[in-house]
């Protein structure tokens, strides 16, 4: 594997977002927007509710989280689509670049991405509601390497879908996360669900993220299990995603697909 080409096709991500405006403001805009609608829902909520003792804190940094995978997922699925919409994508694979590279190159810049959109609605937070997911502690960092892991394993399987059925399939990349956001128990409990889901969303390291979030913020104890679990189950899940799309690169390579897919 090679730094230089690795940094290189990172180096153009980062040029074309440094040099458009209208990029920068639409990774700034949408995470902003969360945080002032779920920060004045979960006002709201403090006013007319009782389940949390401090609901505006657990709600907005439920979502803080939740914007963060899902900014790094589609910040993934965005820079390879990007390839394919500037009719560069048969370029990246006729070069001398390994898909091992292409990976890590995308994996390096969608956090680029992510912290531009996060950074300022994390900012907007504090002042305005009063809330900052820092108050997490060391924990935090554990619980966005588990969101940052799962939000590229999807981009993985969205991008296998790319190679796999062509630009038509790009809808699935918006649709992904919010298909997973019901099992994920972002905002309520996992008791909520009926049995039979529970044992699915247990699957998934949404749960444990989240659930740990939510115990940190309202019993102020830390459970590093939990902690662990997300971490592992979303590196389960990255490394299913990389065979995966290994599987549809070989499968469109044989098939003679890959070339006619930035046409």
């Amino acid at each position: 594997m090679s730094w230089h080409k690795i940094y290189g096709l990172s180096l153009r991500h980062i040029y074309l977002i440094r040099n458009s405006f209208p990029r920068i403001l639409d990774l700034i805009y949408w995470p902003s927007v969360q945080v002032f609608l779920w920060g004045f829902i979960s006002e709201f909520f403090t006013i007319n509710s009782s389940y949390y003792n401090n609901t505006i804190g657990v709600i907005l940094t439920a979502a803080i989280l939740y914007d963060f995978l899902f900014r790094s997922s589609i910040s993934y699925n965005m820079m390879f689509l990007e390839e394919i919409w500037s009719r560069n994508f048969s370029n990246l694979f006729i070069a001398p670049i390994k898909i091992s590279e292409i990976i890590a190159a995308l994996t390096m810049t969608a956090i680029f991405r992510t912290l531009i959109g996060l950074v300022p609605a994390v900012l907007v937070a504090i002042p305005l509601f009063g809330v900052s997911i820092f108050k997490l502690g060391i924990p935090l960092i554990f619980l966005l390497i588990a969101l940052y892991i799962f939000g590229i394993s999807l981009g993985l399987l969205v991008t296998a879908g790319l190679l796999r059925f062509g630009p038509s399939f790009e809808n699935i990349a918006w649709a992904s996360l919010f298909f997973l956001a019901p099992l994920g128990c972002i905002y309520y409990p996992i008791e909520i669900l009926p049995s039979a889901l529970q044992v699915v969303a247990k699957g998934l390291p949404l749960v444990h993220i989240f659930e740990e979030m939510r115990n940190i913020l309202i019993n102020q104890t830390v459970n590093s299990l939990e902690i662990f679990k997300s971490i592992l189950i979303s590196f389960i899940y990255f490394v299913f995603g990389v065979i995966i799309f290994y599987g549809a690169y070989y499968g469109a390579k044989i098939k003679g697909t890959l070339i006619n897919i930035g046409e």
